[in-house]
C-alpha cells in the first residue's frame, strides 16, 4: 500500500509522486503499450497470413487440376488427333494448348499472392504514433 492510498490521506499528484513511483507509473504503461502493440501485430499478421494460405491453396489446387487435366485429357485429345496427323505432332499440339492453360492459372496465383501484405499497417502507424508522443513528451 502507497502513501496515496492511505484512507485519509489527500491523493497525491505527479509532482508529490516519487521517482519511484513515477518510474514504475512509466514503466507499467510501457509494458501495456508494447502488450497491445503485440497483440495488433499478431491480430493483422494472422489475417495476412490466412491470405497468403488461401492463394497457396489456389496454387496447389491448380497444380493438381492441372497435373490430372494434362494426363487424361491430354491422352484422349492426342489419340484423337493420332487418327488425322501423326502422333507425335498430335502430343505437341496437346502440350501447348495445356502448357497456355497452365500459364493462365500461374497468373492468377500471382495475383491474389501479390494481394498480400505481410506488413502489419496499423502496428506501424501506431508504433509511429507511440514514438512521436513519447518524443513529445520528453521535450
Amino acid at each position: 500500500m502507497t502513501a496515496a492510498d492511505v484512507p485519509g490521506e489527500p491523493p497525491r499528484t505527479v509532482s508529490d509522486a516519487s521517482v519511484g513511483d513515477l518510474v514504475r507509473n512509466v514503466a507499467d504503461d510501457l509494458t501495456t503499450l508494447i502488450r497491445q502493440e503485440i497483440a495488433l501485430a499478431k491480430s493483422e499478421t494472422k489475417a495476412e497470413v490466412t491470405k497468403a494460405g488461401k492463394a497457396g491453396g489456389a496454387f496447389g489446387g491448380a497444380g493438381v487440376a492441372g497435373w490430372l487435366a494434362l494426363l487424361f485429357v491430354s491422352l484422349a485429345v492426342m489419340y484423337g488427333l493420332g487418327a488425322v496427323i501423326p502422333v507425335g505432332w498430335a502430343a505437341l499440339i496437346v502440350g501447348v494448348l495445356w502448357a497456355a492453360g497452365a500459364a493462365a492459372l500461374a497468373a492468377y496465383g500471382r495475383k491474389k499472392i501479390r494481394a498480400v501484405n505481410p506488413v502489419p499497417k496499423r502496428t506501424v502507424e501506431t508504433v509511429k504514433e507511440d514514438v512521436r508522443w513519447v518524443q513529445n513528451r520528453n521535450a
